[in-house]
């Protein structure tokens, strides 16, 4: 029996990517691409450590006294308290086999191929850890958003989430967050460059893909490395609608009601002018909003469409609403 390969790409592969002319395809429906607009919201900043960010927050004001004349005041001051931020290495190798790489004469056609899956994957790893990342429990990751706002009670920013209703597993969120380098941030380490960088080897001599260490072959090889973070530096610029039932908002029997919970989620930061606020949530939600607000628009829900550089947006109360495919459908109930 033989073993396919599964970590360098094989002619079976390549055929996949081949027309029916024998030639190579210009371009691949990737099926398994996914919308994560949220990496192109973030505001970035390089952080002020090698492996993160330190953020200074103030903790307490200082009293201030109504005084008469003749009388004294007590001096006071504010407190401070210290953040670490940390970022994580999110990396992946490509190897392409030479001879495969030749097959219908156009080399950087069959490694590009390879190339943009690689592209996809990193953004929908990155995305999904932007949300549910838990350096506790995964050293090697950055800590994500759903882990800071994981309970309505016993923690100070269980007041920036809000409950949608649901009681089962089959729960998921809707996320408001307000960008801005006072607010919350996107961290490169210092000294980084922001984004995906890549590194084409060229042709190298490596091991063969039984993984025999006498076997060599020659292969096109690459690297994507991706070092990033997020920095929470208001948690009360940031907002989860959590336990959104989905089976329930599908069938629209005693679903959410998604309005009024963006609404709600609205008054919650202590002021509107700071940050840059967007509306996340999953593809489901958004097919339910879009449902919900042909009743809500009638007395005016307040849900516009607008055009931003010749694409269409989506907003509610002038906050642009986005989707994001990796916010789950299966989030436990938040308590």
């Amino acid at each position: 029996m033989t073993t396919i390969n599964t970590t360098v790409m094989s002619l079976l592969d390549l055929a996949k990517r081949t027309d029916p002319n024998g030639k190579r395809t210009t371009s691949i429906v990737e099926l398994l691409a996914q919308s994560n607009e949220m990496l192109a919201d973030m505001v970035w900043r390089e952080g002020n450590q090698d492996t993160g960010h330190r953020i200074t927050v103030r903790t307490g004001l200082p009293s201030v006294t109504w005084r008469l004349l003749n009388q004294g005041v007590t001096p006071s001051k504010s407190t401070t308290a210290q953040i670490e931020e940390k970022t994580g290495i999110l990396e992946a190798w490509s190897e392409v086999e030479e001879e495969v790489a030749k097959l219908g004469g156009d080399i950087n056609a069959n490694r590009l191929s390879e190339g943009m899956a690689f592209l996809e994957a990193m953004n929908q790893e990155m995305q999904q850890t932007l949300i549910y990342g838990n350096s506790g429990t995964a050293p090697e990751e950055f800590m994500g958003l759903a882990p800071r706002y994981a309970t309505k009670s016993g923690a100070t920013n269980g007041a920036n989430v809000i409950d949608g209703g649901g009681t089962s597993t089959d729960n998921t969120s809707i996320w408001l967050v307000y960008w801005g380098e006072n607010t919350v941030f996107g961290l490169v380490p210092k000294g980084s460059k922001a984004g995906i960088q890549h590194n084409d080897y060229g042709l190298q001599t490596v091991q063969g893909s039984t993984g025999l260490g006498t076997e060599r072959m020659r292969a096109y090889q690459e690297r994507w490395q991706w070092k990033a973070g997020i920095a929470l530096k208001d948690w009360r610029y940031v907002v989860r609608i959590a336990n959104i039932d989905v089976s329930n908002m599908v069938a629209q029997v005693s679903a959410a009601d998604l309005l009024k919970l963006m609404a709600t989620a609205t008054h919650v930061p202590p002021t509107q002018g700071l940050g840059k606020p967007v509306f996340y949530m999953n593809r489901s939600v958004f097919a339910a909003l879009d449902v919900q607000r042909f009743d809500a628009v009638q007395v005016g829900g307040g849900i516009t469409y607008d055009n931003v550089d010749g694409k269409r947006v989506y907003s509610f109360r002038g906050i642009p609403i986005r989707i994001v495919d990796s916010i789950l459908e299966t989030e436990a109930r938040v308590v």
